[in-house]
């Protein structure tokens, strides 16, 4: 069993690790602050832009893309740990193109659509010229099953007509928004994993209303997690996304990758965590000495470590599942992952906050956004009770 790091992986490693430093960390603060002053909050800021352009320059574009020679060419297993460490910084993923809900649209594209389709919409989402949402979610029903959706697309001549209301449909708001791949029942009276299909919407078609902007944890995304109202919505049948029908198995194409790089990023996200709670409790005297010193505080300290590196090696392992099994021979490993990377993340960042005190609870760190989207990942993308299911479902089954 080798442990280490293909020499490709190695070399973007470096690279990434020195892009991070120089450029990403120190931009944090600009970024946030061009955001404020500009009157569109969700408007990409030209730092990002530069950020952006920066990275293409040293070839650190587009690595998740797996497909078609679309990429980097990397595997899962070679981007993972590049991954995690875009993952520690908030605005990581999105200066190398590798951010939601763009990836998993790209991904999809990149498997089922037409070459039409790819030529209108996959090439500049590559390229970054444009940006896509996922409109999935629905407010009235339980969306972790996404055989309850209500919205409809239904055929009429040469188009068919879309209906339904959306939310956290993530990405919409951004003002280079410019297609939203919608899933809704074009055959509502269908065999239960047949009746949802997926389909391509311009976002500037008649009929569509962001309706509101949906904070987490009250705060506010700069893609913008939106409320949408479709009405009558028409688009050429043509951009169906795959056979009518498709919508479901295309579903759990696009969540299991969605699901690992989330998994990647949120052990970046726990990393710097613990680095900020190893400065603080060796910088912060209480009670006569260091926290440092404390017994409780190193205990924080040994269980991140220890934490962060199971989750690590076990997002290795799926990695590696993907790439030599398929998606279907991981999706219990999987599942896990998204299950405990989440809850691991989600727990050093805690113990971070209570180490920083006050301070971790305010916007001067990164902590409280950090422990804001740790939470919030425990239910995107399908809560952890509904991977749980599936994990004990398939662990059962092999004692049937």
């Amino acid at each position: 069993m080798d442990f280490s790091y293909s020499a490709r992986t190695e070399e973007l490693g470096k690279t990434l690790e020195a892009f991070m430093t120089e450029h990403v960390y120190p931009a944090e603060k600009v970024y946030d602050a061009q955001i404020a002053a500009n009157d569109n909050p969700h408007e990409q800021p030209q730092i990002m832009r530069d950020l952006q352009a920066r990275a293409r320059e040293l070839g650190l574009w587009n690595l998740f893309m797996t497909h078609d020679g679309l990429g980097a060419g990397l595997t899962n297993l070679e981007y993972a740990p590049l991954a995690e460490i875009v993952g520690r910084s908030m605005i990581g993923n999105e200066t190398i193109n590798c951010s939601a809900p763009d990836t998993g649209n790209m991904e999809i594209l990149a498997m089922f659509g037409t070459d039409a389709q790819k030529e209108q919409w996959l090439k500049p989402l590559l390229d970054c010229t444009i940006r896509s949402a996922f409109a999935m979610t629905e407010p009235d029903v339980a969306s972790s099953d996404a055989t309850n959706v209500t919205s409809t697309i239904l055929r009429d001549g040469d188009d068919y007509v879309i209906n339904g209301r959306k939310w956290y449909t993530s990405g919409v708001l951004d003002p280079d928004c410019k297609l939203m791949i919608f899933m809704g029942k074009s055959d509502p009276d269908g065999p239960t994993y047949r009746q949802q299909s997926m389909i391509l919407v311009p976002a500037d078609a008649p009929g569509i209303e962001v309706l509101r902007d949906l904070p987490m944890f009250g705060f506010q995304d700069r893609l913008g997690h939106g409320e949408v109202q479709f009405t009558d919505v028409r688009v050429p049948a043509t951009n169906m996304l795959g056979e009518e029908g498709d919508g479901f198995a295309i579903a759990q194409g696009r969540l299991g990758p969605g699901r690992m790089h989330y998994a990647m990023r949120a052990i970046g996200m726990a990393e710097r965590a613990l680095d900020m709670m190893c400065q603080r409790a060796l910088r912060r005297n209480a009670f006569g000495g260091p926290l440092a010193d404390r017994g409780v505080v190193r205990e924080w300290i040994a269980r991140s470590r220890i934490e962060i590196d199971q989750i690590r090696l076990l997002v290795l392992k799926s990695s590696w599942l993907m790439d030599t099994a398929g998606n279907a021979s991981a999706r219990s490993e999987v599942a896990a992952i998204k299950v405990a990377a989440m809850e691991v993340a989600h727990n050093v960042v805690d113990r971070a906050v209570q180490t920083h005190g006050a301070a971790g609870v305010s916007n001067d760190t990164v902590l409280a956004r950090l422990y804001a989207i740790t939470r919030a990942l425990q239910i995107a993308d399908g809560p952890s009770e509904v991977h749980l299911r599936t994990i004990a479902r398939l662990e059962l089954k092999k004692h049937a």
